[in-house]
C-alpha cells in the first residue's frame, strides 16, 4: 500500500502535466503507413499482460474486502485516533529511513531521522504523537528499494504483484526486507504481530480512501495512470528529485521498427517522360 500511496503522489503532477492530447494526422500510403502500426510495448512493461491481471484481481479484491473495511474503519475510529496508529507506524518507518539513510552515505539525513526517532518516542508517547514535526524535524523517509538504486541497481520491468501491487525486480528484491522492518518486531508473539500488521495495512488504506475515490472518477486507463506514476515517483525519490539528464538507468519505449523499403520498384527513367517530338 505504501508503494501505491507513492504513485498516487505523483499523479496530480502526471495530469497537470500532460495537458491536451491532439490526435495525429492520417497515416501517408506507402512507406510511411509503417509509422501507423501499433508501438511496441515498452521496455519498463515487458510483462504488461501478466501485470494488468493481476492488477485486475487486486482491484477486486480491494473494492470486496479491503476498501469496506478501510471505510467503516475510518467511519467507526475517530480522527485523532488514526493520525495517532499514523504517527505510530511512521516513527519505526523512520527509523529503517535512518538505517537506509546511513547505508547511503547520508550522514546529515541520518542524523535528522535519529533526532526525529529519539524526539518522537520520548516526547510523542512512543511515537503517537509527532512532535518532531512541530519541532522542525522533518522526515528524510528512505527505504532498501532507493537504498539499492542509490548504489547504481537498475530498477528492471515494472512489475505487480498480488495484494502488494506496484513494484519494479529492484524494489521487489527490496519488498521483504522493507515489509520486515516494523512495529511487529517488537514482539515474539505471533499473534500481536498479525493484528499489527492488519492494523497497519488497514490504516494506510484508509488514509488512501479520498486518493482512491478521485482515481475512480477519472476516465482513464487506471493501470497505465498508476504505473507511469509508481514508476516517475520512484525515479524521483531514488535521486532525491534530482533526476540526471541522461535515461541510461531507465527502460525506454522500444524505438520503433525501421520503416520497410517500397516494395514496387522505381518506374524506369524511360517511362518517366515521353520521347521529343
Amino acid at each position: 500500500m505504501r508503494r501505491l500511496l507513492a504513485a498516487t503522489l505523483a499523479a496530480g503532477v502526471l495530469a497537470l502535466g500532460a495537458g491536451c492530447a491532439t490526435a495525429p494526422p492520417p497515416a501517408a500510403a506507402g512507406a510511411d503507413a509503417a509509422a501507423a502500426a501499433p508501438k511496441p510495448a515498452p521496455k519498463t512493461d515487458p510483462w504488461e499482460n501478466w501485470n494488468r491481471k493481476v492488477f485486475a484481481f487486486n482491484d477486486a479484491v480491494d473494492s470486496a474486502v479491503i476498501r469496506p473495511a478501510a471505510t467503516f474503519y475510518a467511519n467507526v475510529v475517530p480522527s485523532f485516533m488514526r493520525t495517532g496508529v499514523t504517527n505510530f507506524f511512521g516513527n519505526f518507518a523512520d527509523a529503517w529511513s535512518a538505517v537506509n539513510n546511513l547505508l547511503q552515505l547520508k550522514l546529515a539525513d541520518t542524523g535528522q531521522d535519529v533526532a526525529r526517532v529519539s524526539t518522537n518516542t520520548l516526547f510523542g508517547l512512543g511515537g503517537l504523537i509527532d512532535v518532531a514535526t512541530v519541532a522542525g524535524i522533518d522526515s528524510q523517509r528512505e527505504d532498501f528499494g532507493q537504498t539499492l538504486g542509490r548504489w547504481g541497481v537498475k530498477p528492471g520491468p515494472y512489475v505487480v504483484w498480488p495484494l502488494f501491487g506496484p513494484s519494479t525486480l529492484r524494489d521487489s528484491v527490496a519488498l521483504p526486507v522493507d515489509r520486515y522492518w516494523g512495529p511487529a518486531l517488537a514482539f515474539a508473539d505471533t499473534n500481536t504481530q498479525i493484528i499489527l500488521a492488519s492494523l497497519g495495512l488497514l490504516n494506510e488504506r484508509a488514509n488512501l480512501l479520498p486518493t482512491s475515490r478521485m482515481l475512480d472518477d477519472m476516465a482513464l486507463d487506471k493501470y497505465v495512470f498508476v504505473r507511469d506514476a509508481y514508476l516517475q515517483r520512484r525515479r524521483s525519490l531514488v535521486y532525491d528529485g534530482n533526476e540526471p539528464d541522461d535515461e541510461d538507468d531507465d527502460f525506454e519505449a522500444d524505438p520503433e521498427p525501421p520503416a520497410e523499403a517500397a516494395s514496387a520498384p522505381a518506374a524506369p527513367a524511360s517511362a518517366a517522360s515521353t520521347p521529343d517530338r
